[in-house]
């Protein structure tokens, strides 16, 4: 029964965590009225439909931002997950013995998207960098 609660959450929470980014929260409207195909390449065109006229570096960029810092707060889950099993374990060593395998599992996960962050921030640095100039 656990079991399947735990699943459930875990899932609504991902299902909302993956379709929120798609979800528009504002209502979108064009400066001189409705778009049309003839618009497609237009200055209108960006600033009507809220995708701006931006860098693609930095669009990028903050695209892997947001899918690292939504692994971490996957891997926070997990580990606090690990904590409340070995809780909730009430001495037994099976249990105790899968809580310390999910925290193990959530720390090398958080090292993991760490030192994704930092290798991915490096090279968008560099890329930015070398063709700034």
């Amino acid at each position: 029964m656990m079991k399947s609660l735990v699943r459930f959450a875990m899932s609504v929470v991902l299902g909302l965590a993956i379709s929120l980014p798609f979800v528009r929260l504002g209502t979108v409207h064009a400066a001189s009225g409705q778009l049309d195909s003839s618009d497609l390449l237009s200055q209108d065109f960006g600033d009507a439909t809220g995708l701006g006229q931006g860098n693609l570096t930095d669009t990028i960029g903050q695209l892997i931002r947001v899918a690292l810092g939504f692994l971490g707060v996957v891997a926070v889950v997990i580990i606090l997950l690990g904590g409340f099993k070995w809780m909730t374990a009430g001495g037994n060593d099976e249990k105790v013995g899968e809580a310390k395998k999910l925290i193990i599992a959530g720390i090398i996960g958080l090292a993991i998207i760490l030192s994704a962050y930092a290798i991915a921030s490096f090279v968008i640095s560099s890329i930015v960098g070398a063709t700034a100039g």
